[in-house]
């Protein structure tokens, strides 16, 4: 296509409004700095994408939504053996096998330290990996650093599996969540990157989605076990976390490298090959001219170094990174962490062994086909306005939880516990998990996407870690035994969080990246953002 981008379709009411503007455009073209000539083509892909539906990009991006799919398989894994832990301190078989005997309630159960230290140790293997990720994925691309995180994966299953000991156990753990840092750091980026604007977030909130499925596998496969009493009550369930692994590096094999990566390498001719597999040429989509619209960006935020961990740090970027770990830090203080552990939290609010473990795994599907009903939800409005009052609804949910925990002991009470804690769970992906993921894609400077979003993650396991303490401390019968009173707790940090994301969480529904960047070099405050207009021109 030509450079003319006199394309630009523009009103009669907006020619008299905003001559200047159409002026530039229109008819003198050199205002534009512009003497290789690739902006002109930039500002028609730009147009071009916010002028789309979110069914034409659809159209246009089929097999970008087919590779966002499975790099977003790659969060079962951490799903389901976070779930799984979380199921295993409830599983009379591996209680037994590892537990020590509680009188009080007649039974066995995992020590308190032995149960936080196993839930948080592939959290702490995870922060390592989140670390490695970032300058990896930058060294190698997001598809070869996924594949080593694939075959790791592989690897280090075999030491749980064979694990006979909390000791080993938690060994095995820790080296398992290496390859998850590496997986949940290039997940959302990736996606993200290889989608046009209108389906940055449904393709972003896939994630949760896979979160969810992770958790529903777990909950059928635990439910299935939960009544053995040999060793494969707990041994079959860390098995068949291999049937994830190899058959996704086999796919991954095959996926395009992020554009927006090579870009950033200045392998252009090789980006616009990856546009081309991404989507179809259409009057929608011009490979040349996407790729032109990135390079426009990354020129933008060209550096003489090398992205590094300093630099988020500094300046604009400081703010950007803020965010991302805010945003990552209340997914552990918004009351999840009765999600990732539902089941015992169900046996402590009174339910059965197996009335337990079934409504956890209703807990489970609900959060599935929630995240799927949330994708119609961020189309319509903003991610801002989503978190906030998701966020608002859950701190009543967990005062409501606290309250009925706090009246004399009865059926009704276990049943309102659990029913709270349900409602609270699958409420959290409904609205602030899946716009938390659209944030964390979205928020970040394209040249320090990979470090960003690692440091954010990493964040989110610092936070996580001692959350996990705490939450284990509360509902163990030998501890704190405070069941649902817990929700007075989760309550006052959800509040917290939501009180913070309201002064300080823009909104970037509808925001080209290039507007993203501009807006934050300008410390447009977070409640001005959907007010602040961005013209096409502008760089800076």
């Amino acid at each position: 296509m030509s450079n003319d981008i006199e394309t630009k379709p523009y009103s009669a009411a907006e020619v008299e409004t905003k001559p200047d503007v159409y002026e530039m455009e229109h008819v003198e073209q050199p205002k534009m700095n512009d003497p290789s000539g690739f902006k002109a083509d930039a500002v028609e892909a730009e147009n071009a994408e916010h002028a789309m539906t979110v069914l034409e990009a659809v159209r246009a991006y089929p097999m970008a939504c087919f590779w966002a799919f499975f790099m977003s398989c790659t969060i079962i894994m951490e799903s389901y053996d976070l779930f799984l832990i979380g199921n295993f301190v409830a599983l009379p078989a591996f209680t037994l096998r590892f537990g020590i005997y509680d009188a009080a309630s007649n039974s066995y159960v995992i020590a308190t330290k032995w149960q936080s230290a196993l839930q948080m140790s592939g959290q702490l293997g995870a922060l390592i990996g989140v670390f490695l990720a970032g300058p990896i994925t930058s060294r190698i691309g997001y598809r070869w650093a996924t594949l080593f995180g694939l075959m790791l994966m592989n690897a280090t299953i075999f030491v749980s599996f064979f694990a006979n000991s909390l000791p080993v156990f938690f060994v095995g753990q820790l080296l398992e969540g290496l390859p998850w840092g590496i997986f949940i750091a290039n997940a959302p980026a990736y996606c993200s990157e290889i989608v046009p604007m209108r389906l940055r977030a449904p393709a972003t909130q896939v994630l949760q989605m896979f979160w969810a499925i992770g958790s529903i596998i777990v909950g059928a496969v635990t439910y299935v076990y939960n009544s053995r009493s040999g060793q494969s009550a707990y041994k079959i369930p860390l098995a068949l976390q291999w049937l994830f692994p190899t058959p996704l590096a086999i796919v991954m094999f095959f996926a395009p490298e992020s554009p927006w990566w090579l870009v950033r390498k200045g392998r252009h001719d090789q980006a616009v090959r990856s546009v081309e597999r991404l989507g179809r040429k259409s009057r929608l989509l011009n490979p040349s001219e996407t790729v032109a619209m990135m390079r426009r960006v990354v020129e933008m935020e060209e550096s003489a170094s090398a992205p590094n961990y300093i630099e988020l740090f500094k300046g604009a970027d400081l703010r950007r990174t803020l965010i991302v770990c805010g945003i990552y830090a209340a997914q552990n203080l918004a009351g999840n962490l009765i999600a990732n552990q539902a089941v015992y939290f169900f046996e402590q609010a009174g339910m059965s062994v197996n009335t337990a473990f079934a409504l956890g795994l209703i807990t489970s599907a609900l959060q599935m086909i929630f995240v799927m009903l949330s994708w119609i939800l961020t189309t319509y409005f903003g991610r801002r306005t989503i978190y906030l009052w998701g966020t608002g609804f859950n701190i009543v949910m967990l005062v409501a939880l606290g309250i009925a925990a706090s009246v004399n002991t009865s059926k009704a009470s276990q049943y309102a516990q659990a029913s709270f804690g349900l409602i609270v769970s699958v409420m959290f992906t409904f609205a602030a998990a899946p716009a938390s993921w659209v944030v964390i894609g979205e928020t970040s400077a394209i040249r320090l996407r990979p470090l960003t979003t690692g440091i954010g993650r990493a964040t989110y396991y610092i936070i996580e870690i001692p959350c996990i303490f705490l939450a284990s401390y509360m509902l163990n019968p030998t501890s704190g035994n405070l069941g649902g009173k817990c929700g007075y707790v989760w309550g006052a940090t959800a509040l917290i969080c939501w009180v913070t994301a309201y002064f300080c969480l823009p909104e970037m529904k509808g925001r080209s990246y290039r507007e993203i960047d501009i807006m934050f070099k300008r410390r447009i405050p977070a409640r001005q953002f959907a007010k602040t207009d961005i013209g096409v021109l502008e760089d800076e």
